[in-house]
């Protein structure tokens, strides 16, 4: 299963301690450059994704080719989720760990299934490495993330914590 993140389930998972959810689930995963940078260089994104992004063996940096692909989708997304959603092309990857609306938007009109920090917080509780996701989302919209009541609502209904 070949699998492409973006930066912010990198940082959603780690901001509350679950970020190696994504190991167990997906086993290895590839971040573009950008993702890389925004996570791990800049240091912008907070969360302390940096630590674990840079000192997984599990994440392969790599850089996207397409060039071209990735300006044009400059226009609506930013560098990260350009590079994530163009290095998903080029890999013919199975899923994108992708957040954002457009994004996922865009990830849709190309066909390439998604899966944002949410969805692997549910697949991790169907899978068993985690009794609950209340708790989870609890913290992440703490640590500012935007989830509205009926989103939480709705994720309980689906986990079976209602």
């Amino acid at each position: 299963m070949i699998v492409v993140s973006n930066t912010t389930p990198l940082i959603g998972l780690a901001s509350i301690g679950q970020f190696d959810l994504i190991q167990q689930i997906f086993g290895e995963i590839y971040i573009p450059k950008a993702v890389y940078d925004e996570a791990v260089v800049a240091g912008r994104e907070k969360g302390g994704a940096k630590s674990e992004v840079s000192g997984s063996v599990w994440i392969k940096t790599i850089d996207v080719k397409d060039r071209i692909a990735v300006e044009v989708l400059l226009d609506e997304l930013d560098l990260g989720e350009a590079e994530a959603i163009v290095l998903a092309r080029e890999l013919e990857a199975d899923w994108v760990l992708m957040d954002e609306k457009k994004g996922r938007r865009k990830l849709a009109q190309l066909e390439i299934r998604k899966i944002g920090t949410i969805g692997i917080l549910l697949k991790a509780k169907e899978m068993g490495f985690i009794e609950t996701i209340r708790k989870d989302l609890d913290q992440l919209r703490e640590k500012g993330f935007s989830i509205s009541q009926f989103v939480v609502d709705a994720v309980l209904v689906q986990a079976k914590e209602t």
